[in-house]
């Protein structure tokens, strides 16, 4: 007899799922028979826990109904996996039995707490389920998933489980060790039992959240408590949704893939916005290497440049003196890398005097000063710039000679065209320094 009336049909349950793990495990093949072990064991232990109710405290119900869904969750779990394994055999239709008696006692077992422990109304046992075969096992698009459960079977049980479905499971047996592996790895998905020691699942979810390198994985907690505070508490903190134990393979096949998809869409989204931003940052590198700082920024801002008109602006232009009979006589091979080197020196060297370079035609350069920023010798920034610019063609050593025209005035500068446009200058200012 049980030390409470309520609990004997029950009793009678477990026993009989007791019998029949130890009968499908003599004659099941050896590596299948450890795992059907582990549901015989857990078929004690789920007695020993019911018979233990008469003494439980009526204040931690939750912990109450938590242990006895640990084991239950064994035999369930276990049980539909391994009747996918044994399908069609003896063997697996006394797996189908067990799954429907622990699928009987999950029903009962909360009205069966009320009434040992807090002396509530008999609730008798629930006829017997439904015989529902477990669905056939999909292989889904893996994921990268944590799993964080310090119970050694729950996070066996998820690991294989997940692992069927064509998932990477790495498993964490406390809070701090799961924290630690998440800031570590890339996961796509976290599992994380509330109830661990140490840090606990819902302060493992408050770092996790709060650092900007793991707030983007999504993160469902597993509980069995029945306290909808501790659910809410964590959708709160950034939980993507909550598993409930015992784990229904279809429920937890259904919302480990809907994690997963939103993880991949946030992902594409991330990935298609960096994307953007490179093109982005790519063509404003260009027009800054076109285009004056200035220019660039008001044609982003409004999508065009107006052209202006600048009082007193030094312009100075400098050509390579009978660069065209150079040309000539030698190929494009050899002219080529000298000017390039020389038009590289030139923008350094212009740059070094506050000068603006404005473009290059062939081998003429123009460059001005005042045009952006106020000069107060233009004239005299020109001509510094243009002594430098005569010893930068000296210093190439090839026989090319420097001829610089400056002056000083009014010019009107905008920008022509909109494809392959250019900033330019227009005005007598500009044609007296160029003749």
């Amino acid at each position: 007899m049980s030390p409470h009336p309520a609990l004997d049909p029950w009793l009678v349950k477990v026993d009989e799922i007791g019998a029949l793990a130890a009968d499908v495990e003599r004659h099941a093949p050896p590596g299948v028979a450890v795992d059907v072990g582990r549901v015989g064991a857990a078929a004690v232990l789920l007695g020993e826990r019911l018979r233990s109710l008469v003494s439980a405290d009526a204040t931690e119900l939750g912990r109450v109904r938590h242990d006895l869904r640990t084991p239950l969750n064994h035999i369930l779990g276990y049980a539909e996996m391994l009747g996918e394994d044994l399908a069609r055999t003896e063997q697996g239709r006394q797996l189908g039995r067990i799954l429907r008696l622990g699928r009987q006692v999950l029903e009962g077992v909360d009205d069966l707490v009320e009434v040992v422990v807090t002396g509530g109304r008999h609730t008798p046992p629930p006829p017997a389920a439904r015989d529902l075969r477990p669905p056939a096992v999909v292989r889904e698009r893996g994921g990268r998933i944590l799993v964080a459960d310090d119970n050694e079977a729950n996070a066996d049980l998820l690991r294989r489980l997940l692992s069927r479905m064509n998932h990477q499971v790495t498993v964490a047996t406390d809070g701090a060790t799961a924290l630690a592996l998440l800031l570590e790895r890339p996961f796509d998905l976290v599992l994380l039992d509330i109830l661990m020691p140490g840090m606990d699942g819902i302060e493992v979810l408050r770092r996790a959240k709060a650092d900007d390198r793991t707030r983007e994985v999504p993160i469902v907690i597993i509980t069995s408590l029945d306290e909808l505070a501790s659910v809410a508490r964590c959708i709160e903190l950034g939980a993507a949704d909550h598993l409930p134990k015992p784990f229904e393979p279809v429920i937890l096949r259904a919302r480990v893939s809907a994690c997963l998809e939103a993880k991949r869409l946030r992902d594409s989204e991330i990935e298609h916005l960096g994307r953007l931003e490179r093109e982005r940052q790519r063509s404003h590198d260009l027009l800054r290497a076109i285009l004056p700082d200035a220019v660039v920024e008001e044609l982003e801002s409004t999508n065009t440049v107006k052209p202006r008109r600048h009082e007193r602006v030094g312009v100075m232009f400098a050509d390579i003196v009978g660069f065209t009979s150079y040309c000539d006589t030698r190929e494009p091979e050899e002219v080529l890398p000298h000017l390039q080197r020389l038009v590289e020196t030139w923008e350094r060297t212009v740059a070094r005097h506050g000068l603006l370079k404005i473009k290059t035609i062939g081998d003429g350069f123009l460059a001005v000063s005042g045009l952006q920023t106020e000069a107060e010798h233009p004239v005299l920034q020109c001509v510094r710039c243009a002594v430098d610019m005569v010893r930068d063609v000296e210093g190439l050593d090839i026989g090319w000679a420097l001829r610089v025209g400056i002056h000083v005035g009014p010019v009107v500068a905008g920008v022509l065209g909109h494809r392959q446009f250019q900033y330019d200058l227009w005005g007598d200012t500009v044609n007296t320094a160029a003749r």
